[in-house]
């Protein structure tokens, strides 16, 4: 499958993750610091240049601070997809441990992350024009009804598939269409084995605290120039119709752009779907058995946990051994 190997051994990467306004970049930070390693941004949104604020993407100081990849790789016209993410990051990793460095995999988007530690399911080529008639479909009709359709072709795809994301839902009606099997099924039989040793931490807040939190990166977004930065976005001959701006904090401030809501209304539509957002990462990462959790409090501090659980990881390999 292409990923790096070491001899007589799997490589290890660390992975943190946890839900938007987490905490994940400033603990990132330190945790890179003490663990001598370079970063790999594991979201769907900071690969693409132009997308700043709204992706709450490490700034210029953050990066020169310690070496990121993922972040800025291309355009905003572009779709970029979990393969794509998947042959890079194997890339990077093989890279960086050339170099005598530790990995350490940062995110919320769990598609990309599980994609990595667990194998990329390979499956059947893209039907072109299929797909460009489903996409139609879930135009004129709406994405509910080609999930419905889904459902009833294959209930398993209900136990990982977020129902909100055009791309995964057209792709996986598109596999049990075209072959007349269930693409739960066929993605469970053709995935390949771990090649990784994986330690993954894990941000959980109490839910109110993190909706706080939530709503006051908002907040800051929009201080910041959320709204200039899809103004120049548009300017520059992106549209509403890219998958790239197909994102929470995006499509609202297209809408308000458009007069279709009021800057009121845009602000509330952005916090109530960030926290929507939130929730569904949460359920994602709660199925991850492998995740260590750290309870998270109002009053923290990025350099204490990140020593606590790099403490905690070095008592753990001295016990392995």
């Amino acid at each position: 499958m292409g990923s790096p190997a070491t001899a007589g051994q799997f490589p290890r990467i660390t992975v943190l993750a946890g839900p938007t306004a987490s905490g994940k970049t400033a603990l990132s930070l330190e945790l890179a610091r003490l663990m001598n390693a370079e970063i790999i941004s594991a979201d769907s949104r900071q690969v693409y240049r132009g997308m700043n604020i709204g992706t709450a993407k490490p700034g210029t100081e953050e990066r020169a601070a310690v070496p990121h990849h993922g972040i800025d790789i291309c355009d905003i016209t572009e779709t970029y997809t979990v393969g794509r993410f998947f042959r890079d990051a194997c890339g990077w990793i093989d890279d960086i441990r050339g170099r005598g460095k530790q990995v350490l995999v940062v995110g919320g988007s769990g598609l990309y992350i599980r994609a990595l530690t667990d194998g990329l399911f390979d499956g059947p080529e893209a039907d072109p024009q299929l797909r460009a008639e489903l996409e139609a479909r879930a135009r004129k009709e709406g994405l509910n009804v080609l999930v419905d359709e889904l459902l009833a072709l294959d209930p398993g795809v209900a136990s990982f598939l977020d129902p909100e994301n055009p791309v995964r839902v057209i792709r996986a009606l598109e596999v049990c269409i075209r072959t007349g099997e269930r693409y739960s099924e066929l993605r469970s039989s053709r995935m390949p084995t771990q090649t990784f040793d994986v330690r993954m931490l894990g941000l959980r807040w109490e839910r109110s605290v993190l909706y706080d939190r939530i709503d006051q990166r908002v907040d800051s977004m929009l201080t910041q120039g959320l709204i200039d930065e899809v103004r120049n976005l548009l300017a520059a001959g992106a549209h509403s119709g890219l998958t790239a701006l197909n994102t929470v904090g995006y499509k609202e401030v297209i809408a308000y752009l458009a007069s279709v809501l009021t800057y009121d209304e845009m602000v509330e539509a952005i916090k109530r779907n960030t926290r929507r957002y939130a929730r569904r990462q949460l359920t994602w990462f709660r199925k991850e058995t492998r995740l260590q959790w750290t309870d998270m409090t109002g009053e923290w501090n990025a350099a204490d946990v990140a020593t606590q659980w790099h403490a905690d990881e070095a008592e753990m390999e001295d016990s392995e051994e």
